[in-house]
């Protein structure tokens, strides 16, 4: 029924009826779809619901604002998004249920998928690490000047973690088309506002960060509608972020098993009187807008749409388990074949130029992609790796970035989804830490979740031997060797270093290719000037002999080499992974097979390492073929010290030796 005056204040400006009943139809079917999640929920029938009863003008009025190719990034609550884009029904509903017809093969749940085809990237878990994809998603937008907004949710909450002040830094820094919308519904999870945060508006930290805020009653759909609306054209025409705020609540618990007993009764009354739906339903009908009739038919065809879409849901089977087909998803399909030099031109070069040739070379090739990293542009990098690629391929290329290292991830991640291959340089290996969470959750995940590649290589420049400390001598692959997805790549001479980095920009997965700092300078070798490739996940052998299998990479092999060279005595296999993921088991397995006897060699600490895996594999697939104890070479379980004296008592190049005759006698 029609009533008096409502909490809210409605504006329809110049809107059309048509536009102004679109808008109250786009309300109308998340809310439908939710009322009937919630008996199903009840019945048993989907396992777990997050409600955006209340929040429900928010999502829609953006979404409706944008245009259909423009990305938008969701959030839990946002429902209203996915309908406005119109994704059929019956998909939703089968990614509820996490069945074949969703978006993620029964992998992931609820919104946590993204479609190329709807625009639409969404989150993980962690809430955050969504508004860095969004910077890269805007970032690709800018090169290829084609006036599009990019359009970011986050949680009041969300507001807390340092991805939100890394990304909308990054966007501020970089004039990037990103709406980063907060929706400001009083609780994260049952925290309160007043224990989340002190700001009594969001608004006032765009401020800090030299940006726009806006805030809207994110209650108000017509209010939403037309400021984003606005906000986009403003925007395509001057590219910048703005931070818009949407006032709303939450209704329901942060999802159903949660409840609300931690929430003030007389919340749940002031915000029940401000419904976005039936505000604007009563605003319309004393428009004379809206009629009963409208209403009726609406509802009907909404009614009969879900029922549509969840007989076909429900019609389906549930995913079969398939060993191969899961293995097969955790890549992006890629002929990965070696590329021969054109020509037999060779330079004599060090590590750090084969690297800074590669660079070049696919920079040269790959016209979509994007260096970025701190320092890496007129500086040359702390390295100087970089130097001279500002002049030759321009700022928008090679980019400074601020100490953002998990914005700058996720932005590489966002250049990825809109069409471009990134670089991001650590400027030392062990500042990965600040991005550990883009790279694990979202880098190596994503093709396995929702089939989406991420064209993103990290380089790392790593390792001891330079007295650099703690902080700036670790060896960290390990920390990503037990992580799905991922490739890594550790060459230990130029020309390796060359091809397997030139191949790692050919490939469309995520590499993270190791570079040790203490080889930049110290070993030269002729190296091929054509552009040409390395097949990731081959190992080298570098001498061949039959007493004993030296396994080892980095900086390992030029130890192993050394030793090697003082002991002629010693006839050995000394293999160079190149590659730890993937692992070149055959090469191993080959070797071992061979001598009987086998060392892994590697810089890292022992607990924990790398060759601890190598052991266990060689253990399960060669031993039969055993003559000794597999033995393990490496660094003491400590933390990388300063000293050289004490550097080198913690690197195992001495004990390497010791145990590599031992097991030579054994």
């Amino acid at each position: 029924m029609i009533t008096g005056e409502t909490p809210i204040r409605f504006d329809r400006k110049r809107y059309r009826d048509s536009t102004l009943l679109s808008l109250y139809y786009g309300l109308l079917k998340p809310r439908m779809i939710e009322e009937k999640m919630l008996v199903l929920l009840r019945q048993g029938k989907i396992a777990k619901w997050f409600s955006g009863i209340g929040q429900e003008a928010g999502s829609v009025g953006a979404a409706m604002a944008l245009e259909n190719d423009e990305y938008i990034l969701p959030m839990h609550r946002n429902l209203g998004v996915f309908t406005s884009r119109g994704i059929p029904l019956n998909r939703l509903f089968s990614q509820f249920q996490g069945k074949p017809g969703g978006f993620t093969k029964g992998r992931d749940r609820s919104f946590h998928f993204g479609t190329q085809e709807y625009h639409i990237i969404g989150m993980i878990s962690h809430l955050g690490p969504q508004m860095g994809i969004a910077d890269g998603i805007a970032l690709a937008n800018v090169l290829k000047e084609n006036n599009k907004v990019t359009f970011v949710y986050t949680g009041d909450g969300g507001t807390s973690e340092g991805d939100f002040h890394e990304s909308v830094n990054v966007a501020a820094v970089w004039d990037l088309p990103v709406i980063f919308a907060i929706e400001n519904n009083g609780y994260g999870l049952s925290t309160p506002s007043n224990e989340q945060f002190r700001c009594k508006q969001f608004i006032d930290k765009a401020i800090g960060y030299g940006i726009e805020g806006v805030q809207v009653d994110g209650n108000n759909i017509l209010e939403v509608y037309d400021t984003v609306r606005k906000l986009a054209e403003s925007i395509r025409k001057n590219p910048r972020p703005i931070l818009l705020e949407l006032i709303t609540f939450r209704m329901r618990g942060h999802e159903e098993a949660s409840g609300t007993k931690y929430v003030p009764k007389e919340l749940f009354e002031m915000w029940g009187r401000k419904d976005p739906l039936s505000n604007y339903e009563n605003y319309l009908l004393k428009e004379g807008v809206l009629t009963k009739e409208i209403i009726s038919e609406y509802r009907e065809e909404i009614k009969n749409e879900i029922d549509k879409g969840l007989e076909t849901a429900f019609a389906e089977t549930l995913p079969e388990p398939d060993t191969a087909s899961e293995l097969k998803d955790m890549y992006t399909p890629f002929a990965n074949q070696e590329q021969k030099p054109l020509t037999e031109k060779k330079t004599n070069k060090r590590l750090i130029d084969a690297i800074s040739d590669g660079l070049r070379l696919a920079m040269e090739k790959h016209t979509n992609l994007v260096l970025m990293g701190q320092d890496i542009a007129e500086y040359g990098g702390v390295f100087k790796i970089t130097e001279g690629f500002v002049e030759k391929f321009g700022k928008k290329r090679v980019r400074n970035t601020p100490l953002c290292e998990s914005a700058i991830i996720g932005t590489g991640f966002g250049l990825s989804i809109n069409g471009y291959k990134a670089m991001v340089e650590m400027q030392f290996a062990d500042f990965v830490t600040e991005g550990f969470n883009q790279i694990i959750n979202n880098l190596a995940k994503s093709h396995y979740r929702w089939g989406q590649n991420a064209d993103v290589v990290i380089r790392m420049p790593t390792g001891a031997g330079v007295n650099a400390g703690p902080f700036h001598s670790q060896s960290n692959e390990a920390w990503f060797f037990h992580t799905p997805g991922l490739k890594i790549v550790y060459p230990a001479f130029p020309v390796d270093a060359k091809g397997l980095l030139l191949a790692s920009f050919e490939d469309p997965n995520p590499v993270l290719f190791f570079e040790h700092k203490a080889l930049y300078r110290s070993i030269t070798q002729e190296v091929p000037d054509d552009y040409y490739t390395i097949e990731i996940g081959k190992a080298s052998l570098i001498k061949e002999g039959n007493d004993v299998s030296i396994i080892t990479y980095g900086f390992g092999v030029h130890w192993a080499m050394e030793t090697l060279n003082n002991h002629p005595e010693i006839s050995a296999d000394l293999v160079d992974l190149r590659t730890l993921l993937p692992l070149d088991k055959e090469a191993i397995f080959n070797s071992v097979k061979k001598t009987g006897k086998v060392i892994v060699l590697h810089e890292d600490t022992l607990t924990g390492g790398i060759g601890a895996e190598i052991a266990s594999l060689i253990s399960e697939n060669c031993f039969q073929y055993l003559d000794a104890p597999i033995v393990r070479s490496a660094s003491i379980d400590t933390p990388v010290p300063m000293n050289t004296e004490l550097e080198w008592n913690f690197l195992p190049k001495t004990r390497f030796e010791k145990e590599l005759l031992e097991l030579i006698n054994y």
